[in-house]
């Protein structure tokens, strides 16, 4: 909402003693710049990748993860999405989420040169996402999805 008023500002001083051309060519230059930044943040890919050796990695967010320290995982359904990133929430998880998206994926780790107790991503599909990380542990983490 501070963007349209930054818009709304940036339109109405730049426009003053100018023709009415000025103020929309700005405000369309600075909607377009708006829109782009928003698309921009907000798409954050989810690969995994196998390695030569055999080893699959999840990577996100410049994050790399190998399945090996994966522990134990599990599909968050839309019904403990609340409680797993709010009062449940460890600050030391990576979070990887967006607020329109139901559905995440929790992967505990047990890696002793690692702090971090787990990853919370979100996806659109938790159940492909853990079957090509994870298989051997994909049909019990994704039990509680419908």
């Amino acid at each position: 909402m501070n963007g349209f008023f930054v818009i709304v500002i940036s339109t109405a001083t730049f426009g003053l003693n100018r023709p009415i051309g000025w103020s929309i060519g700005i405000a369309t230059v600075l909607s377009v710049i708006g829109v782009w930044v928003l698309l921009t943040w907000s798409s954050t890919t989810v690969r995994v990748e196998q390695d030569p050796d055999g080893t699959r990695w999840l990577l996100t967010k410049g994050a790399q993860l190998p399945a090996d320290v994966v522990s134990r995982s599990l599909a968050v359904p839309e019904s403990a999405r609340r409680n797993a990133l709010g009062p449940q929430l460890d600050p030391a998880a990576f979070l990887v989420t967006k607020g329109w998206m139901k559905e995440h994926v929790m992967l505990v780790l047990d890696d002793p040169e690692d702090d971090t107790p787990y990853w919370i991503i979100a996806t659109k599909d938790p159940r492909a996402v853990l079957e090509a990380f994870v298989p051997e542990q994909a049909a019990k983490a994704t039990a509680t999805l419908r």
